[in-house]
């Protein structure tokens, strides 16, 4: 396992990140024990969720992957293990959350000391902002419209205030963003330089094979920065591994969660899908494999946050790891890219 630097931190990070959205929906707390274990045994030391998951969101659901990577976690060298996770931010339509999740002082402080306990630690490595407190396009959305902003958000000082109580405390020790913008970026370090407040150290967006939109301005504006991106979805909800080619009903988000994954359903999508799944099959490897593989060959990538529901896609993701693509297959998924560019952006 490849480890690299988060940030301008001093952590050290696998290349592969478990996520654990499916934690308390589509995996048992057992299910969920045995992916924790085996990830760790092969090597990652990263482990990403959040105070919403499980997804899809529900009540009688929320908060249940917290708790069960805090049973586990309980029984593990807790030095040893990067932990992050995130504060949900509003209009997501979530009021069992803080009667309504925004991103005030109050409410972080508030999701942060919820989430220790959940997870049964003193402290997280890593606390995310889940996704803007302003209006942006995200999770399927093109556009940025100005007559959407919301009223009275709070400010990114405010945000960064309440992340700074948290790192005084002892409670966080680094802070990041995720589905941000470059604007976003750039204020949060501007407003953190400007106050003497904590400097993001990385920034969790959607990437993958047919959503390559981080490449344009990001990937700059987080090299010069030093922020680290941590890619997630990298195989689109499972399009990418080729299962619903070979079985459009197979099990999976988009199959059990209607309207879900809107943003995988976008007119071009099937094209490109199909396009990645025969080269990767001519190529003598798993379409899962090879878009995972595609992901770590960038440079800008510091660790891709995987997720599964069986120990047989686990272990297939976590094996990418060590995948090195031929100079000529690259060129060939580029090719498809330049005909199909980004259709799930």
């Amino acid at each position: 396992m490849q480890y690299t630097q988060l940030g301008r931190s001093d952590l050290r990070v696998s290349r592969v990140c478990l996520g654990t959205m499916t934690f308390g929906e589509q995996n048992s707390e057992s299910d969920a024990h045995e992916q924790l274990s085996y990830a760790v045994a092969h090597g990652v030391n990263f482990i990403d969720t959040a105070e919403m998951y499980p997804v899809p969101a529900k009540a009688e659901t929320q908060g249940l992957t917290e708790q069960y990577i805090g049973t586990w976690l309980k029984q593990q060298p807790r030095d040893q293990l990067i932990v992050a996770s995130k504060v949900a931010g509003p209009n997501r339509g979530m009021d069992w959350i803080r009667g309504g999740p925004q991103l005030s002082s109050a409410q972080i402080i508030a999701a942060c000391d919820a989430s220790l306990q959940r997870l049964q630690t003193d402290y997280l490595d890593l606390y995310q902002i889940h996704w803007p407190a302003r209006h942006v396009p995200m999770f399927g959305q093109t556009y940025y419209e100005p007559s959407q902003e919301y009223a009275n958000a709070p400010s990114i000082h405010e945000q960064l205030g309440a992340l700074d109580r948290l790192v005084q405390a002892g409670k966080v020790r680094y802070v990041g963003v995720s589905n941000e913008t470059s604007w976003g970026v750039s204020e949060f370090i501007k407003v953190a330089e400007r106050e003497n407040l904590p400097l993001i150290q990385s920034i969790q967006n959607v990437y993958n094979l047919i959503n390559r939109n981080f490449d344009h301005g990001l990937t700059e504006n987080c090299h010069r920065e030093q922020i680290s991106l941590l890619a997630y979805s990298p195989l689109a909800f499972g399009l990418l591994s080729g299962k619903y080619i070979d079985n459009p009903q197979a099990i999976g988000r988009m199959t059990q969660f209607a309207n879900f994954g809107v943003r995988y359903l976008k007119p071009h999508v099937p094209a490109a899908v199909a396009a990645y799944h025969e080269l990767a099959r001519a190529h003598g490897i798993s379409s899962a494999q090879m878009a995972l593989a595609w992901l770590y060959s960038r440079w800008y990538v510091s660790s891709s946050i995987i997720g599964a529901t069986s120990m047989v896609q686990l272990q297939e993701n976590i094996g990418a790891a060590q995948i090195e693509l031929s100079a000529e297959l690259l060129e060939q998924i580029e090719q498809i890219h330049r005909r199909c560019t980004s259709p799930a952006q």
